[in-house]
């Protein structure tokens, strides 16, 4: 996945023209509602632009291609998901223990991804752990676990070892094919989370 295909994550959008935002507002609405009713592994852009009157060339030049459409699904939702973090109310928000913030937030993101499994999973395909929602979650939960811990040495790789299990194919498998509960995903993580802010740094 290339760079130019990140979400703009945390900040501003580049403005718009009226008609382009306008046609790039239609597009999103017409796939997100494709995606409802059909899933969204036969996602086609052709067949975006044909239901929302545009043409083909409109979409790409916009979008690039899926996996940039398919940014433009998750967006709104991750922009919410990240201000709630940052900003929003204690434990997911600031003012309680770190902690207790690593464990709301890994619940929290859970949710995130199963509220859009179907398109986190074709993102995961391919998709570079660099960029888009995963790196700002990383920076996030990195810091956590170096205030939860009281070192930073290991942080990066320890958020790398807690977002692990939060990925959209295996959460997938874990309800479809072993019967998981989100619950039950969720209590494996709080378990997890607890004994790697309690082991000690080396």
């Amino acid at each position: 996945m290339c760079e130019r295909r990140l979400l703009p994550l945390v900040g501003q959008p580049p403005p718009e023209r009226a008609d382009a935002a306008r046609n790039r507002q239609k597009i999103v609405e017409v796939a997100a509602r494709m995606v409802a009713e059909h899933g969204a592994e036969d996602l086609s852009l052709d067949e975006v632009a044909r239901v929302a009157g545009v043409g083909v060339g409109t979409v790409y030049r916009r979008f690039g291609d899926r996996a940039g459409l398919i940014y433009a699904l998750i967006d709104e939702r991750e922009r919410r998901f990240q201000q709630a973090f940052f900003a929003g109310p204690p434990p997911l928000g600031p003012g309680a223990p770190a902690a207790e913030r690593i464990s709301a937030f890994l619940d929290a993101l859970v949710d995130r991804i199963v509220a859009q499994q179907s398109l986190f999973v074709l993102l995961a395909k391919g998709a570079k752990l660099s960029g888009g929602p995963y790196r700002v979650h990383h920076v996030h939960l990195a810091t956590l676990l170096a205030q939860a811990r009281g070192h930073s040495r290991d942080a990066a790789f320890l958020a790398d070892a807690l977002l692990a299990p939060v990925d959209a194919c295996l959460i997938a498998h874990q309800r479809e094919e072993r019967g998981m509960t989100v619950e039950e995903i969720k209590s494996g993580l709080t378990a997890l989370a607890a004994a790697v802010i309690q082991a000690p740094g080396r």
